[in-house]
């Protein structure tokens, strides 16, 4: 296995809700690195405190599975965190900042991962798309489509020729030009087209320009592509790892991932409790 990348993935797993990786996904990104997030959303009546002492122990032992997981699969960069918290997308974006993660990995089955479907809204964040594709493509013999949707015939040449910027962006990465395809669609709704787009596909990359995961990445465009496909969802962040000056409270508490092993790198930065015991 290649040596780790840059462009470092935060995959969140709700470890005590059954969520896991797919073995497909754990191989795709074995050449990336990883930060492991186990985390569970807390109901408001329910202290971090309380769900740490009770569910602690059964989330360390499911998220240190996880980790040995993508280190059996040569991932030679993974961390992992645990977290109980009462704001989930608001954990995530502080943690994408903290462990510099400039993508985030929405989890959905993937028995299959041979295509990927790269979904782009315009010229803003190409080359540092592509250069995480280059990454994620490392040591695999995955395919790219790029797709954009144009709202009437009038903007044809224009999506044309930023689909044509995709690919050489890509291509200039060192991608092999046969593994780069393009395709336009005409339609009032992108978020339908998209979602049509991906049943041929085994995972959709969509890209934001924005800083904040909680009020971007995560708005309604992107719940809904998360939830309408049957596919894993990469969300790749723009070039800029701040939190765009906004200062960021998050109710959770820190937990080790394991006390006695004292495994590096792999130390929890919270800690979640499930609505109901798993």
């Amino acid at each position: 296995m290649a040596a780790p990348r840059d462009h470092r993935v935060l995959i969140p797993v709700d470890v005590l809700g059954g969520e896991s990786v797919p073995t497909t996904v754990i191989d795709a990104f074995a050449s990336v690195p990883i930060v492991l997030l186990g985390y569970r959303e807390l109901p408001d009546q329910t202290g971090t405190d309380h769900a740490r002492d009770q569910y602690g122990a059964r989330a360390r032992a499911g998220l240190e599975k996880l980790h040995t997981a993508f280190e059996d699969a040569g991932c030679l960069d993974v961390t992992s965190r645990l977290v109980f918290t009462h704001d989930r997308l608001q954990t995530f974006e502080r943690i994408a900042v903290e462990a510099s993660c400039d993508a985030v990995l929405l989890l959905n089955p993937a028995p299959v991962l041979e295509s990927v479907l790269v979904a782009i809204r315009g010229e803003v964040n190409l080359d540092h798309i592509a250069m995480h594709l280059e990454t994620l493509l490392a040591g695999t013999e995955l395919t790219v489509t790029f797709f954009h949707v144009v709202a009437d015939e009038t903007d044809r040449e224009r999506g044309t020729e930023l689909l044509d910027a995709a690919v050489d962006a890509l291509a200039d990465t060192g991608v092999d030009r046969d593994r780069i395809d393009s395709s336009l669609m005409v339609d009032g709704s992108p978020t339908t087209a998209i979602l049509d787009a991906t049943r041929d596909h085994d995972l959709l990359v969509v890209g934001e320009s924005r800083p904040s995961i909680r009020r971007f990445i995560f708005r309604d465009r992107a719940k809904t592509l998360a939830k309408g496909t049957v596919n894993p969802v990469l969300v790749i962040r723009g070039e800029y790892l701040e939190a765009d000056n906004t200062e960021l409270t998050v109710d959770d508490t820190e937990l080790p991932i394991d006390d006695d092993a004292g495994r590096d790198g792999a130390t929890a930065d919270e800690t979640e409790s499930p609505d109901n015991e798993p």
